[in-house]
Parts: structure tokens; sequence; C-alpha cells
């Protein structure tokens, strides 16, 4: 019985270590999807009190709370389209064409990813003082959208780099011109890798802190007031707007899996 039994364990040992992780990392969106229906008697929302669905009722109840998320989602979709344009230029630049110092960007392009983010936020913060810029929207903008970058170049190019250049060839030889080609074999193939780079980009520029924190001046995006909040009281509005954020990021890949599904099975008819 117990060799069937750790034979069964071995075989199944992936599965489990992946459903263990998978757990391990959803735990604390568990934890905050919990505590959003919480109705805390004082000013920290860390032991249960009471089921409530007041936050829910009311998310902007606190002042600055939906304020602070509309400047987040706004410098999240600008530096996600700017940093998805540049990245994907970038990316096919760096795969199609041989040029003079290539292997230098190459390398270059890695170097926000590995760097510390303390370090690149004080960088920066020197950079936009000595240019004497104000501190504010457009700063953590470029910001974002520099660390951003590097990520979307690395998921594009790994795209890019499985692409068969054959099936561009075969549009040529059928008379399509370089933008229709573009559009209708190159840009669909792409279309993955863009995707996942644009998603990592908002990920990233949305939950940023240390970056915008540096280069924020008087502005307040959400992750700023959440931590500003967490030192005078964490309002349950915070874990509602986490548990949308959450939900609304889990729809949206199960989304894309069924899209990618149906794809998958009218090709296959």
């Amino acid at each position: 019985m117990l060799r069937h039994l750790g034979r069964r364990l071995r075989r199944h040992l992936v599965t489990i270590a992946g459903l263990i992780t998978l757990a391990y990392l959803i735990l604390p969106n568990v934890v905050v999807m919990l505590f959003s229906f919480n109705k805390p008697r004082g000013r920290f929302n860390i032991t249960w009190q009471k089921f409530s669905l007041d936050a829910w009722q009311d998310p902007c109840g606190v002042a600055g709370l939906c304020g602070s998320l509309n400047l987040s989602l706004q410098i999240a979709v600008w530096a996600t389209l700017g940093s998805t344009v540049l990245g994907t230029m970038i990316a096919f630049a760096l795969v199609r064409y041989r040029f003079r110092a290539r292997g230098a960007i190459n390398s270059l392009i890695f170097l926000p990813m590995a760097m510390p983010e303390v370090v690149m936020a004080a960088s920066l913060l020197t950079l936009f003082l000595n240019m004497g810029a104000q501190l504010g929207f457009w700063t953590i903008l470029i910001a974002h959208i520099m660390f951003c970058l590097s990520f979307v170049v690395t998921a594009v190019k790994a795209r890019v780099m499985s692409m068969d250049p054959r099936l561009e060839e075969a549009a040529r030889d059928l008379y399509a011109g370089p933008v229709q080609t573009f559009l209708r074999v190159t840009l669909p193939i792409a279309a993955p890798g863009i995707a996942a780079g644009a998603l990592l980009a908002f990920a990233l520029s949305f939950d940023d802190f240390i970056i915008t924190n540096f280069n924020a001046g008087s502005t307040v995006t959400f992750p700023m007031y959440v931590w500003g909040s967490a030192q005078r009281g964490t309002p349950v509005q915070i874990n509602v707007i986490g548990t949308s954020m959450f939900v609304i990021a889990v729809l949206v890949v199960l989304g894309g899996q069924l899209i990618s599904r149906r794809k998958n099975s009218t090709t296959t008819e």
C-alpha cells in the first residue's frame, strides 16, 4: 500500500508541486478578497470583525482613493501604449536587421530588468532634476515607459525569433506589398507576443511604487496611496479595489485562453 502510494506521489510530483505553488501565490489575494467584506471597528483592517457590503456599495467613500486609482490607470495605459509601440519596433529591429552596436543594444535592453529599482529610481530622479523638469505626471510616465520597455522587447523578441520567414516570403510571392504582408501575416503571428508584453507592461506600471515614489513629486498614485494609508489606517475600500483588479485580470486571462482555443479548433477543422 505504501509503495503504491509512493509511486503515485512520484508520478504526480510535478503536478502537486505546481498546485502548492499556485495556492501559495493565490493565498494573499484570497485574504485581500475576504477582508474586502469586513467591517473593522478601528482604523486597521487586519482582524475579522463582521461581514459587511458597505465598502462594496461605496468604493470611493474614502477621500483621494478613486482619484489616485484613476491617475494610476491613466499612467498605466499610456505607459503600456508607449512601451508596446517602441518595444515592438526595437524587437523587430534586433531580430530582423544587422547593424553596428547590435550586440551592445541587446545587452543594454536587459539592464533595467537586472538593475535594482532603487538605483534606477535615483538615477532617473537625478536626470530629471539636472534637466530642470517638474516632478509629476510626465516624469512618472517617462520613467514607466523606460522600465516597461525591456519587458516588452523581451516578450516580442521571443515571438519574432520563432516566426517562420517563409510565410512572409509566400505572401510576397503572391504579390502582397510590404504593408499588406505586415498587416495580414507578420502582425497576426507576432500578436500573442505583443499582447503578452502589453499586459506585462500594464501590470508593472500600475503596480510600481519605488520608481514612482522617487519621481512623483506631490503626485499620488494608487500604490503610493496604499502605502500612505497603511501608516494611519487601511480602509476596506483598498481591499475592494484590489479584489476588483484581481478578478478583472483573471477574466482577461481566461478570455484570452478561450479565444486562443477557439482559433486552434477552427484551424484544426
